[in-house]
């Protein structure tokens, strides 16, 4: 079977070929998808700071929910600090330290503070340098209060050194000058002050902080890390601890170094999860379209190995075998480009800051085996089906229709693909009932699901178009023109196939893309909308707005509201069909005194309430999961702190302002940083108030003034990280699509060799021949730019009634005309330049040869 499979294998390259593209492509997506997947699971930061303890004991910044994977949280939890004693005095442990972290910032020359990697969490206690993997200290350990050390990349940044005074801003405090004793040549170190001063600054000395440390790192003898974890383990328990510690080694401790860059690592879970689904429909349907092709073409001699005693069975394994053998050989390229194809990506993430530069990919087999796994079932099942008329003939009718097609189209396929379409226009009805990123991803599976049911009703509507059409002709026609339209009603299957992959190709850009643009604008128009401060103030360098300046804001003349305004990752736990379920999500930190600031289109209850354990929630999930006013809701905070706040207010700007709204008291003590990070303000228009709020910026160090409306929102130039990365996607994906498309072409015209030769021989001329193909073209054009257009018409209008309030999407002008263009010279240059490579060959020479 595998030898006959070789030697029909070698007479059929042109379609082949087709398979052959298909196949490498959907190998590269699928195994770079996997490294994303695998990656998002497995990668680990590098230890960074904390690459001298041999064991780290901290809270764990993950979240677990029953049957599901684990949630990074960015917001580093608090450890008892009685656990250094007691850890400190298990046998193996050479020395035990409870580091604290807290904002800190050396204000350079120009009033700013000098870039850090994490300004939230650069100060430290000096003990901290027992972390490092060994330090090299140019200098004393600071002991007053007004001492610092400082690492040898801030050191240089500011142009200081030992023996200097430089000015740093610590925990929200006034700008302070200290004495640089100490300069530590380590990757991290931050700044570092005495421990007392550490405490202090961190709030570990009073408060809600009182007697905690972020975490306690040991150190251990030679070959002790494990023996040490475990009976740290085991201490925790005993002592009947916080829950939630946890003890980690080796690569583990880089996520608890930096747990806001470990939450990266959920995105690229989420991108592969996000990908996944449409990745394989669009590599299924162009799979199933190449190999469909490709046995069309051979069905004459499959008839007559039907007509000398081949079974059914035989007949499909010899289709399948085929298959494999070529996906075999397309397989390696098509995995090894789809390594290359993550690297490229994650490059992209890291240059629009999605992830931290630090964080790496995993490299395994994995992603190449499941490659394999799928395309060798998706290549299995396409060609059988694709020989299941043919096996299933009798040998007289296989050998009939081997040069033709059945008269009739498959009814149960014509209405299977009709009941398709009908459920996929259904399903872009979500937009209208979920104003989420979730409802308008909808409307591109809603697209992509029709142009499947055209595939599958399409012989029935080409041939129903054909019919149409030669009704319509007039007498005297041109004999290009008739053939065309013959064609079009001999062949509907053949043809249904090419509009179908074109339509496709329409809809997935137009649904993807125009979803993307329209819930970006429709955020920027919420959040536009809602806003009402002209201007915003932060202190990106300083790790949060410095204290006291609220207060300083409020007293500018002119100025009518202010009011601090900060984010955080919150978990809700909820009940969905009677099954635990939990979504992350960004929340907003906001007081009462927002009311001023900022309008959420409250629908019910208000800011005012928003003290103490309080929350504020969109509408729609208020409606999905019961949380209406009065109820109380289960979150778990980005420290891993479970709260259960009572509902205050309802609103409906959920794209601008994100489902949940934290009270400022809940959040207290819950953030790295514990720091406002900016300031709303609101004022009377006036220029007086805005120089008033200028000077005010420009006299305290580290403050930046810039306005809330920008303009930007709604361009491509302006979208966020998270539109560049799909756009790119859809590039990538479409880029795939239509190189299997036209491959696929070019071996539907190749295969007309015979047909075109006939025609030769009865008086047709090449021009003829070349004009009746370019109305073909035309015709197939047409097609697949209407059904496409159709098929997206009612989702995107769904989509922009639902997002904008009004029957079309957001996005720009220039989409459908080039997505015209594309899909024109696509049709016209893939059936052209084969036509014109089967006329250079003789009619004779081409009948007598084997296809």
């Amino acid at each position: 079977m595998l030898h006959l499979a070789v030697r029909m294998a070698g007479h059929r390259i042109t379609a082949l070929l087709a398979v052959a593209c298909a196949v490498l492509g959907g190998a590269a997506l699928i195994t770079g998808t996997g490294v994303l997947a695998e990656s998002g699971l497995r990668s680990q930061l590098p230890a960074g700071r904390l690459a001298g303890a041999d064991v780290v004991v901290s809270v764990d910044q993950n979240f677990h929910p029953p049957g599901d994977l684990p949630i990074a949280l960015p917001e580093r939890g608090t450890v008892p600090d009685r656990l250094v004693d007691r850890l400190g005095r298990l046998p193996g442990v050479t020395a035990a330290v409870g580091d604290v972290s807290f904002p800190a910032a050396v204000i350079g020359a120009d009033d700013r503070g000098v870039p850090a990697e994490e300004p939230r969490a650069a100060g430290h206690g000096w003990s901290s340098t027992k972390l490092l993997a060994d330090p090299k200290v140019d200098g004393d350990t600071p002991s007053g209060t007004d001492e610092v050390a400082l690492d040898s990349a801030t050191a240089e940044a500011a142009g200081v050194r030992v023996g200097d005074r430089v000015e740093v801003v610590a925990a929200g405090r006034s700008a302070t000058a200290y004495r640089v004793t100490a300069v530590v040549d380590a990757p991290g170190a931050g700044i570092l002050f005495a421990d007392p001063t550490a405490a202090r600054l961190s709030g570990r000395a009073e408060g809600k902080r009182a007697e905690t440390v972020d975490l306690v790192g040991l150190r251990t003898e030679p070959g002790k890390e494990n023996s040490v974890a475990a009976a740290a383990r085991e201490t925790i328990g005993a002592a009947k601890e916080p829950t939630g510690l946890i003890a980690s080694t080796g690569s583990d401790r880089g996520d608890i170094a930096s747990p806001g860059a470990g939450a990266a690592r959920s995105l690229l879970i989420l991108l592969a999860g996000s990908l996944a689904g449409i990745i394989m429909l669009i590599i299924g349907f162009v799979l199933a379209s190449a190999l469909a092709v490709s046995i069309g073409g051979q069905r004459r001699d499959l008839a007559l190995m039907r007509a000398v005693g081949a079974t059914p069975r035989q007949i499909r394994r010899l289709a399948a075998a085929q298959a494999s053998l070529i996906a075999a050989v397309a397989l390696v390229p098509g995995v090894g480009l789809g390594y290359l194809l993550a690297g490229q990506f994650r490059r992209m993430l890291v240059d629009r800051e999605v992830i931290p530069e630090g964080l790496p990919l995993t490299y395994s087999p994995l992603p190449a085996l499941a490659a394999v796994l799928l395309l060798g079932l998706a290549v299995q099942v396409s060609a059988r089906s694709a020989a299941w008329r043919t096996s299933r003939l009798p040998a007289t009718e296989a050998v009939a229709e081997s040069r033709s097609e059945p008269r009739t189209p498959s009814k149960l396929r014509a209405r299977s693909g009709l009941l398709l379409i009908v459920a996929a226009t259904t399903l872009s009805v979500v937009p209208l009932l979920s104003r989420t990123v979730l409802g308008a991803a909808a409307t591109s599976m809603a697209g992509i699901g029709g142009a499947i049911g055209l595939a599958l009703a399409g012989p029935a509507l080409v041939q129903g178009i054909g019919d149409t059409a030669a009704r319509r002709l007039r007498p005297g026609v041109s004999a290009p023109t008739w053939l065309a339209v013959a064609n079009i009603r001999g062949y509907a299957l053949r043809l249904s196939g090419v509009v179908s992959a074109l339509a496709m190709a329409v809809v997935f850009v137009l649904t993807y893309t125009l979803a993307q643009t329209t819930v970006m604008s429709a955020t920027a128009q919420d959040t536009r909308t809602g806003t009402l401060a002209q201007q915003r103030l932060s202190a990106p360098g300083l790790g949060g707005v410095p204290a006291g300046t609220l207060a300083a804001v409020t007293a500018v003349d002119g100025v009518r509201a202010a009011a601090p305004v900060s984010d955080t990752t919150a978990v809700w736990t909820y009940q969905m069909l009677g099954d635990p379920a939990a979504e992350a999500s960004s929340a907003m930190i906001l007081t009462p005194a927002a009311r001023g600031v900022l309008d959420l289109g409250i629908r019910d209850g208000g800011l005012a309430g928003l003290t103490g354990d309080t929350v504020a929630v969109s509408s729609d999930v208020a409606g999905s999961r019961d949380a209406g006013v009065g109820h109380r809701i289960d979150l778990v905070l980005g420290d891993g702190s479970r709260v259960s706040p009572k509902v205050v207010a309802v609103y409906e700007r959920n794209l601008g302002f994100g489902p949940v709204v934290l009270s400022h008291d809940l959040a207290a003590g819950h953030t790295t940083a514990g720091l406002d990070q900016g300031i709303l303000v609101r004022t009377d228009g006036t220029a007086a108030a805005q120089r008033a709020l200028t000077a005010l910026a420009a006299s305290r160090p580290g403050l930046a003034l810039e306005p809330t409306d920008t303009g930007a929102g709604e361009g491509l130039s302006d979208a966020p990280p998270e539109v560049w990365i799909n756009l790119a996607l859809i590039v990538v994906l479409l880029g795939y699509l239509l190189l299997s498309i036209a491959n696929k072409i070019v071996a539907t015209t190749a295969q007309r060799r015979n047909e075109i030769a006939t025609l030769r021989l009865n008086g047709t001329t090449p021009r003829q021949i070349l004009s009746m193909m370019r109305r073909e073209a035309a015709m197939i054009a047409v097609a697949a730019l209407a059904t496409g257009l159709l098929l997206s018409a009612i989702p995107l209008a769904l989509l922009g009634i639902g997002f904008l309030d009004r029957p079309w999407p957001a996005g720009p002008v220039w989409l459908l005309p080039a997505v015209a263009l594309t899909v024109i010279c696509t049709a016209f240059v893939t059936i052209e330049l084969p036509t014109r490579q089967a006329l250079r060959t003789a009619p004779a020479h081409a009948l007598s040869a084997r296809e």
